[in-house]
């Protein structure tokens, strides 16, 4: 049976007697039982938390992407809600102030296991201005939903940080949300003063069906674990002017846009053979963000065999197909993205030009997707140091 970090730490509440914490946390940190954390704590714990941080989304999920999440009370408690998502990139890390009340933070956060999921950087940051301000931290680790074993992808090159970049990693990293925190703080050199609360029944070759609990959404757009399977190739339409399906029922699962061919997309891309997906050609009609009201052909993507499917890759080869039969309905996004103008969306979400340029005709694709063996390797050689559980034999 799993237990997450925070399911064990409300075994042994009394741990909590006399300290006075503040918890980053959102709408999927919940119990076994599908209790909120924050109320869970109040309920159980000698005393609740003094304070909530919130990341992208709000405390409780109900922001959109790039919407600033504005500070507040907790409707349900009355305990402050600070924002570490506003409308500056300076508002993404806690300011030092925030913690002159408390002497611990608890970090509780779901993430997918994409390198440009923004919970990631907000856990890391706010661990990081923790530490400096001499208060402990303790993560209560979450279950990586596309398992542990698989790395795929480019490193994130020097020169495209960002908030959906903040660290060097392959876009699948196949580490658990406390696993990242630790290595950046190896990296960092700010690792004292952290706890883990480590998962049990857990094993890296995992995916979320197996785990035997209720998918709840990390994020408004991530609303089921098929959508959380095929992100972190699909995340990359949102360097372009087409529509990744936000603004549907099935975000990224759909993707495509006004004056694309249906049939004539779902046909090429199946024609690639791809293990582990099919696509539907389909109309969808988006009801917010990219093309509002207007009717967009493309696809459907359905996971088949997850064991075998390479989302990254696929969305490589998605947008490769997509840049081809679009026409002039395809280019790329130009408009700031999470506070970056200087540099195209694309390239942040790839981690380099490479992709971009390849797709333009002024580089090789081959010889960039070749180059993901040495990042891959690379990165499995670093990340054993600070695995927290094992890897399994093959």
């Amino acid at each position: 049976m799993l237990r997450t970090g925070l399911d064990r730490l409300l075994a042994e509440p009394e741990v909590l007697g006399g300290r006075c914490y503040g918890l980053l946390a959102h709408a999927a940190s919940v119990t076994a039982e599908m209790e909120p954390i924050h109320l869970a704590l109040a309920r159980r714990a000698p005393a609740p938390p003094v304070l909530l941080l919130a990341p992208e989304h709000g405390f409780h999920g109900v922001e959109q992407d790039m919407v600033p999440a504005a500070e507040s009370r907790d409707a349900w408690t009355d305990i402050p809600i600070e924002s570490l998502y506003g409308d500056s990139e300076e508002s993404l890390a806690p300011d030092p102030a925030v913690f002159a009340g408390i002497d611990l933070l608890l970090i509780d956060l779901q993430d997918v296991g994409a390198r440009y999921y923004t919970y990631a950087a907000s856990a890391v940051w706010a661990a990081q201005a923790a530490v400096a301000a001499g208060r402990e931290v303790w993560l209560l680790d979450r279950p990586n939903p596309l398992g542990g074993e698989v790395v795929e992808g480019n490193l994130r090159q020097p020169g495209y940080e960002s908030f959906v970049g903040a660290f060097s990693l392959p876009v699948r990293h196949g580490l658990t949300l406390a696993e990242l925190v630790l290595l950046e703080a190896e990296r960092g050199g700010w690792n004292d003063g952290i706890a883990t609360w480590r998962l049990d029944g857990w094993r890296r070759s995992m995916l979320w069906p197996e785990l035997g609990r209720p998918w709840v959404a990390p994020s408004p757009n991530i609303p089921r674990f098929e959508t959380a399977l095929v992100y972190p190739g699909a995340c990359l339409v949102e360097g372009t002017v087409l529509s990744e399906g936000r603004g549907t029922t099935r975000p990224f699962e759909l993707v495509g846009g006004p004056g694309v061919d249906p049939p004539q997309l779902a046909d090429r891309l199946t024609q690639l053979r791809l293990d582990g997906v099919r696509f539907t050609p389909v109309y969808f009609r988006p009801q917010a963000q990219k093309h509002a009201g207007e009717l967009c052909g493309g696809v459907q993507m359905h996971v088949t065999g997850p064991a075998a499917f390479r989302p990254y890759r696929a969305g490589v080869e998605l947008l490769t197909v997509l840049h081809e039969v679009a026409g002039e309905a395809f280019g790329w996004r130009a408009e700031p993205y999470e506070f970056v103008a200087d540099r195209p969306a694309v390239d942040l979400l790839s981690g380099d030009r490479a992709l971009r340029r390849a797709l333009d005709g002024k580089g090789g694709m081959a010889a960039w997707l070749d180059s993901w063996q040495a990042d891959e390797e690379s990165f499995r050689r670093e990340r054993r140091g600070i695995l927290l559980y094992d890897e399994e034999s093959p």
